[in-house]
């Protein structure tokens, strides 16, 4: 597929009717992939492990992640057994017994790829134009990205490990909702999977798919949405 972005051009600046707003997903929107490829690949590669074995074990547990009943620590320590990490049998032999805690969480971080495009319109958005984010996110992580100056632009945002519910359930659209202070009718929201903009769009909000290969034709449905009344 072809990336629309290297051969049409997009609005350098946005206009805003002042009663249009925003509100993003996380992964697959502001990152380029999906996050949890990212690090199980990253992950089974530096452990020399069978890349379908790590992303068995973690998809399998990863939901207690999301809803925010463990602690990144808590999935650490599973998939570590899970994997062979741990205390082993007479006559096994663990995966690395050097790779700890510290190590994943490094890595875990460490497989963040910024979709630097997003970035740039989310700098470009006017002030009068509130943003908002709701991502379905892992503890530790979601501490990251609020640390980041770029997020600093974000009104209140949710994620899933702290209201413990995700997307699609109504319940993470009426939380963020209440964040944005705000009636759904007025904000576009913003994800990379079809099933969430559906949800989005029965709980009232306008929605935007967005595929990071055709970001110059996002950020014109954007710039309508904005300059509309």
């Amino acid at each position: 597929m072809t990336d629309a972005s290297a051969s049409a051009s997009v609005p350098a600046f946005f206009s805003a009717s002042g009663r249009r707003h925003l509100a993003f997903d996380w992964g697959g929107v502001f990152t380029v992939g999906t996050f949890d490829g990212r690090s199980t690949g990253r992950l089974a590669e530096r452990l020399g492990l069978k890349v379908e074995a790590v992303r068995a074990s973690y998809f399998r547990h990863v939901r207690h992640l999301e809803v925010g009943a463990w602690t990144l620590p808590q999935f650490w320590d599973t998939l570590a057994a899970e994997l062979g990490m741990g205390e082993t049998r007479p006559g096994e032999t663990a995966a690395d017994p050097t790779f700890g805690y510290p190590h994943f969480e490094a890595l875990y971080l460490g497989s963040i790829l910024p979709n630097q495009p997003m970035f740039e319109l989310l700098a470009r958005l006017p002030a009068s134009v509130r943003v908002g984010l709701l991502s379905n996110n892992y503890p530790v992580v979601s501490d990251h990205l609020r640390a980041q100056a770029a997020f600093a632009r974000l009104y209140r945002p949710v994620f899933s490990n702290e209201i413990g519910v995700k997307k699609p359930d109504p319940a993470s659209f009426a939380a963020l909702e209440a964040a944005m202070e705000l009636p759904a009718r007025q904000v576009a929201f913003v994800d990379d999977v079809q099933e969430n903009i559906e949800a989005a769009r029965k709980a009232g909000f306008y929605g935007l798919l967005y595929d990071h290969t055709q970001h110059a034709d996002f950020e014109r449905r954007v710039a309508e949405w904005l300059a509309g009344s």
